[in-house]
């Protein structure tokens, strides 16, 4: 069962992010021009913050294979739609198909776990699903980058369609109905709010993290402002309501809350860095996009192989041993990066990557399964769709907040610069603009070391109930 899950979601991860590095020849195939390839990220991402919160009730409503075959098919259908794409338009309905799968997938896996394994094995578990999460997106700018230059772009989907289709078979072979149907009724009004509502903020963070847009956008203004209008009102629809669509009463357990900012500052750390490290890498130390997925793969490969390990340490010793440590290596390597210039040696950012890499490994997943311990079975799903949404929301926001530091300190050390080649100085600038986006992510991991001073461990008991430790 869980092969099945893991490798489906492998796969889905791959393309999420395999084909970001194909965004540039997808232009120039399709004749399109930077704005409108951006819809083949800022659509994955829409469908995702539109779905999400919506997991929680579906698995409340379809059984566990129910939901994995629809997530199957979509992302099958997804995939071979985009690998025979003839143009820009058929390719975005693809990637809407793959993100309509994985936004099923996803939570499934997480919510599958806490049913399936007993609470003192659950870190283990989760950690397997780091792993996958990780691991996928780290060699896909390598392949995908092999792939284009040797083959076509279509053999990114060429490549993910058996892997899926034995996912299904493993699936439909082993996986069981882990979950009762409880049938919550459907509340409408929830519905159109949360679509509105997180569709608005997801776009408009999206569109601030476009060079063009940015955020003096008045399209980012408005879809902002919507955003939270419409998310405060479904907020109140879900508090005033007997069965809500989103259960917020997770947020009445601490340690979820605890865990839920602990992961939320690790995804902005993890977002912020996957984007500026191969702006950097590539624009001020010149790399090529095939060498800098090559630099980046080994700490973004460790960081997945070491997810099992840091589950079954979590298992033995908590969460406190493994966040606060964790942190400390974070605040460490993005102090180092704080520092980062034009003539910045390879190998010392590799270095740098590899123990950023491996603290948030120790931060990520006991954090988030020291969580999802401490909420009754009940609300499990909604637990699993929380966390599973506020990431996508997280992302979004992490991504135009790093781009506009960028960008703006490009800018201004443009302006200050006194070298006198362009070249040198726009490598210098870039330079000073990581440090930046390194400078806000160090923040933020301060933040989170002091959030991780408050982590406790939930212990389960056999009936069910949940308390803290030290």
């Amino acid at each position: 069962m869980m092969t099945s899950l893991l490798v489906c979601g492998f796969v889905g991860m791959f393309s999420e992010t395999a084909l970001n590095i194909a965004i540039s020849h997808l232009m120039e195939v399709f004749h399109i021009s930077a704005s409108a390839a951006q819809w083949l990220t800022t659509g994955y991402l829409l469908t995702l913050g539109i779905l999400m919160p919506m997991t929680g009730l579906l698995l409340q409503w379809f059984t566990s294979r129910q939901l994995f075959i629809i997530s199957l098919v979509s992302s099958i259908t997804g995939t071979l739609i985009a690998a025979m794409a003839f143009g820009f338009e058929m390719l975005l309905a693809a990637r809407v198909l793959q993100a309509i799968g994985m936004s099923l997938l996803l939570p499934l896996l997480f919510n599958m776990i806490l049913v399936a394994y007993p609470p003192e094995k659950r870190g283990a578990a989760m950690g397997s699903v780091g792993l996958v999460i990780m691991f996928a997106p780290a060699i896909a700018p390598s392949l995908s980058g092999l792939l284009i230059e040797y083959l076509s772009w279509r053999y990114i989907f060429w490549f993910s369609l058996p892997l899926l289709g034995i996912g299904l078979l493993i699936g439909l072979r082993y996986l069981e109905n882990a979950t009762k149907r409880t049938k919550p009724p459907i509340d409408l009004l929830s519905i159109v709010l949360s679509t509105i509502g997180f569709g608005s903020v997801v776009f408009g963070f999206s569109k601030a993290g476009e060079a063009e847009a940015g955020w003096t956008s008045m399209a980012v203004t408005v879809f902002l402002l919507i955003g939270i209008v419409f998310l405060a009102l479904f907020v109140l629809r879900q508090l005033t309501i007997p069965q809500p669509l989103l259960n917020l009463n997770v947020f009445r357990y601490p340690m979820f809350t605890v865990g839920q900012s602990i992961i939320l500052i690790g995804m902005l750390i993890i977002v912020s860095s996957m984007i500026i490290l191969p702006i950097y890498l590539q624009n001020s130390l010149k790399f090529s996009a095939f060498t800098t997925g090559l630099l980046l793969l080994p700490g973004s490969a460790l960081n997945g192989i070491l997810s099992p390990s840091m589950g079954r340490l979590f298992d033995k010793h908590g969460p406190k041993r493994l966040v606060i440590p964790g942190f400390l290596v974070i605040a460490t390597t993005l102090g180092f990066y704080c520092w980062i210039t034009a003539s910045s040696s390879a190998g010392w950012i590799v270095a740098l990557h590899i123990g950023l890499m491996v603290g948030i490994s120790m931060v990520m997943m006991p954090a988030q399964t020291n969580a999802l311990n401490q909420l009754p079975p009940a609300l499990h799903p909604h637990g699993t769709a929380v966390m599973s949404t506020l990431q996508q929301v997280t992302g979004a926001i992490g991504t135009a907040i790093a781009v506009s530091l960028l960008a703006r300190g490009t800018g201004t050390r443009l302006q200050d610069s006194m070298l006198s080649n362009s070249l040198d100085r726009m490598a210098d600038a870039i330079a000073f603009g990581s440090r930046n986006a390194f400078f806000f992510s160090l923040i933020v991991s301060i933040i989170g070391l002091i959030i991780g001073i408050f982590i406790r461990r939930v212990v389960v008991k056999r009936d069910g109930i949940s308390h803290s430790s030290i």
